[in-house]
């Protein structure tokens, strides 16, 4: 047996770890407590890698459909052939745009696979790019394109005073992500910084396991974030408790604001969101206080009504506070592996990038980070016209179960002339395939940290090479594309740079590739064979420069129109959003610890853990409806309808059902749901209440209906 240094591409954390190989085969993993970043730390789904790696369900070769539509293996040579023949085929008639891409949350786990996948689509010259990031979070792109930023970049976790968090559970998520909190070991890193006098506030309907650790905790009515975050944001303005210095510095819209806020009553703020004026007071005092931290959210803000509203009030209560690194304040992770860039204490003004073409076909969606919202690419496919998509290729991803509006998303994937899937399980998606290509995992191919780089704590960067080699015919989804594009006579540039489409890559040239402009060198991380903090060399926030005119934009028109739309709506009674809506619940969405989205759920660890996700609810609406805890139940918003196991749970508000999304086999909605799970996005309608930039639907705090399953 040996034993391999590496980090663990589970889930975003990217946590040290120390693998036992046997045989060739990964068979223990463990934290790896030499690592400087995570010290030891790992979660139950990382610790579940090698079952990834070796169970039964785990495809080693490569699969097409016969004449009879049965699946019968392939050879990858025959495969590529085929698939980049039938793509030449159809972009010859229909256009490069009928060709798309689609990379879910799994491609993210590779620091290549992604922007390998991004280069092939422009070096085919398609606008149909469609990536997992889109599906629950566009906001977080959209709302600083209309507010603009601040190149000090935002104040750290570690050196805040304050903080407070939307929607976002990430002792359960691992993951913080763009909202600066941390993502490994987080129950250790909250606990440290409450020790050190961090004032913890979350905002969340449920009393999450963040929520249990707050100082101050707002169990908001679910959908309602907007309205307490105008709330907060009112309590700033007239009682001055916000920086005023800063804003006339750097901001404009002040006054459009505080007249848009107007309507933001006690009474009106008190009605939408359940929450008394003095707690809505409490927080915005508290979090003014500081006098440094920072306000974030997660995808219960994101996937609920208005998120491109809430995430923007969200970002105005940092500006109206300051809350960013001024001149001659260390910057806490400049980067590692990605180009350096300059922070300095100067606003930029707003960049609309929605506003480019192309733009979808569907109800005039904007572009987000420069790809198309998967929203819209059920609809992409079934409409008929120029530019329809005809061929869609699907990495790291579960389109069947992920996408919102379950039942449109399975007709538009057997409306496709070509599906090719890499999966390395026969997923929802993947058998519903023209092609399965089964691809390598992550222990069976080198990597960098590359994607996490701006986001550690602390400058921190990790190599690793391949600790095992790809078991049966297994080939990396880089290798099957760039097949594809040599066969089609295609160019692709990566990071600027061309890929060479004569001889093939390998996986550490693309790595050299993405490292190439990085503030450390390659080598150099790679000499850390453990992974290194490198903060020999520290940022310091530079004078802005005294002519700049950028301004951060705290009342651009398209928030001046969804606010006055907020205050427009009628009072509704009941769990609806209209008059005349009859629903008793709001159905919010959750994450558990041992799945990441759909991934995780067929590993034996993880099972016996959790078969299902439950329908949780407060043990008084169960009895009040007759349901007994673990009985089968019917969840109905009008538009799709699921069952479920219900669950009793103290944590979860009456008039709320909490369950997590990415679950279930589709189809019907019905089949087996103690052992696969719901799937909840079949409750979605992604026509009705989306978002009019990015598309993103309805997807948590749902209406709906709950009753006994018959």
């Amino acid at each position: 047996m040996t034993t391999h240094k590496t980090f663990c591409r589970f889930c975003h954390a990217m946590c040290g770890i120390e693998v036992d190989v046997e045989n060739g085969v990964p068979v223990k993993i463990r934290g790896d407590r030499d690592n400087p970043m995570t010290q030891g730390f790992t979660c139950i789904k990382g610790r579940s890698l090698p079952d990834q790696h070796t169970h039964e369900s785990r495809l080693l070769s490569h699969l097409t459909r016969d004449p009879g539509g049965a699946f019968v293996p392939i050879d990858i040579e025959d495969a590529q052939d085929e698939v980049s023949a039938s793509l030449a085929s159809i972009i010859e008639k229909h256009g490069t745009r009928a060709v798309a891409m689609y990379v879910g949350t799994a491609a993210y786990q590779s620091s290549f696979t992604m922007p390998f996948a991004r280069a092939w689509v422009g070096g085919l010259g398609s606008a149909s790019y469609y990536s997992s990031l889109t599906i629950d979070q566009p906001n977080k792109i959209l709302a600083p394109q209309l507010h603009g930023s601040f190149q000090g970049g935002l104040q750290s976790f570690d050196s805040s005073d304050v903080w407070m968090v939307f929607g976002c559970n990430p002792v359960v998520s691992m993951y913080g992500g763009t909202s600066g909190f941390p993502s490994f070991n987080p129950t250790q890193r909250v606990r440290d910084a409450t020790k050190r006098g961090l004032d913890l506030i979350v905002v969340d309907p449920r009393t999450t396991e963040l929520a249990k650790m707050a100082d101050l905790h707002l169990p908001i009515r679910p959908g309602e974030d907007a309205a307490l975050l105008g709330g907060m944001i009112r309590v700033l303005i007239e009682e001055e408790l916000y920086d005023a210095d800063f804003v006339a510095r750097f901001t404009e819209g002040l006054d459009g604001l505080t007249a848009s806020l107007e309507g933001f009553t006690r009474e009106w703020v008190e009605r939408r969101t359940g929450l008394p004026w003095s707690l809505v007071e409490e927080a915005a005092r508290r979090f003014a206080r500081g006098p440094r931290g920072l306000a974030s959210s997660g995808t219960g803000p994101s996937m609920a009504p208005r998120p491109n509203l809430s995430e923007h009030l969200i970002l105005c209560m940092n500006t109206l506070c300051g809350r960013y690194n001024r001149e001659g304040e260390r910057v806490a992770n400049p980067g590692c592996l990605t180009p350096p860039r300059a922070f300095k204490e100067e606003a930029s003004s707003p960049f609309a990038g929605f506003r480019m073409e192309p733009k979808s076909r569907i109800r005039g969606l904007g572009q987000v980070a420069g790809e198309l919202p998967t929203a819209a690419l059920s609809d992409e496919i079934l409409t008929p016209g120029e530019g329809q998509v005809r061929a869609l290729i699907v990495m790291g991803g579960n389109p069947l179960l992920s996408f919102p509006d379950q039942a449109k998303t399975q007709r538009a994937l057997e409306a496709l002339e070509l599906l090719v899937v890499l999966d390395p399980i026969m997923s929802g998606t993947a058998k519903l395939a023209h092609y399965v290509i089964a691809p390598t995992l992550s222990l069976e191919r080198p990597d960098t940290t590359f994607f996490m780089d701006t986001w550690y704590p602390q400058p921190y960067a990790m190599y690793t090479p391949a600790i095992v080699e790809p078991p049966g015919e297994v080939i990396a989804e880089w290798d099957f594309l760039w097949g594809l594009a040599h066969r089609m006579g295609m160019s692709i540039r990566l990071m600027g740079q061309p890929v060479d489409m004569e001889n093939k890559p390998t996986a550490d040239d693309l790595i050299a590739m993405m490292s190439a402009f990085g503030r450390v060198p390659l080598d150099e991380v790679k000499r850390h064979t453990v992974g290194g903090i490198f903060d020999d060399d520290p940022f310091i926030v530079e004078p802005g420069d005294p002519n700049a005119t950028g301004r951060m934009q705290l009342h651009p028109a398209e928030i001046a129109a969804e606010i006055g739309d907020l205050l427009a709506e009628a009072p509704v009674e009941g769990a609806g959003y209209r008059p005349g809506d009859q629903f008793t619940h709001r159905l919010i969405s959750r994450r558990l610890r041992e799945v990441f989205n759909s991934m995780g759920h067929q590993l034996p660890a993880l099972r016996a853990k959790r078969k299902t996700n439950p329908a949780y609810m407060n043990p008084a609406d169960l009895a009040a409806l007759g349901i007994e805890d673990d009985s089968l139940v019917e969840i109905d918003s009008g538009h799709g309808r699921i069952r479920a196991v219900a669950q009793g749970a103290e944590d979860v508000p009456r008039g709320v059902i909490s369950m997590a999304h990415s679950w279930g086999e589709g189809m019907d909605g019905k089949r087996n749901v103690r052992d696969v799970g719901s799937p909840t996005s079949r409750l979605v309608d992604n026509e009705d209440f989306y978002d009019t930039i990015s598309g993103i639907p309805l997807q948590s705090a749902i209406p709906v209906n709950v009753s006994p399953a018959g």
